[in-house]
């Protein structure tokens, strides 16, 4: 089942129903709410039970690719759909977790000085990549090049020397 939106978060602020919390508002959403940091911090285990859950977070969403980082640093983000297509980004350091809504166009960029090793976990055992560039640039067949001038609003030999790197 598709969702009807591109993502939920909980609007805790509002009165539960017997379907859960309301959305908020998803022009209102932050990184935070996509985020959680503390994942390296050691938790209290002295109780009966010998452990700490830590809820990283409280939202609805339809299927989660969740990005967390144990070094490093990274900028990572997501851009919602139409009409918006705002950009949700934060920079992650250790400890770290992001979760990018499932479908929207998102990346990850080391902007640290040294290696960044992350761990990612996705919503199907067998999720598929797409790579923007490569689907747009280098699809085969080509998308005719008159119709990738257009949308792009760039001359063809711009997208004539794109294609011929993919």
């Amino acid at each position: 089942m598709d969702a009807l939106q591109d993502f939920c978060v909980a609007d805790l602020k509002g009165s539960p129903t017997i379907n859960g919390f309301a959305c908020k508002d998803p022009k209102t959403v932050q990184a935070s709410d996509f985020s959680f940091g503390g994942l390296h911090i050691p938790g209290n285990t002295s109780n009966a039970f010998g452990s700490k859950v830590t809820p990283a977070f409280v939202t609805q969403i339809p299927g989660l690719n969740t990005f967390g980082i144990s070094m490093g640093t990274l900028e990572v983000g997501f851009v919602t759909s139409n009409p918006e297509n705002r950009l949700v980004s934060k920079v992650l350091r250790k400890g770290d977790v992001f979760v990018f809504p499932i479908g929207l166009v998102h990346f990850q960029r080391n902007t640290g000085h040294r290696n960044a090793v992350a761990i990612a976990a996705l919503s199907s055992q067998n999720p598929g990549v797409i790579t923007v560039a490569n689907a747009v640039f280098g699809s085969k067949p080509d998308i005719p090049t008159d119709v990738l001038a257009k949308a792009f609003q760039v001359d063809r030999s711009v997208v004539q020397k794109l294609q011929a790197k993919f």
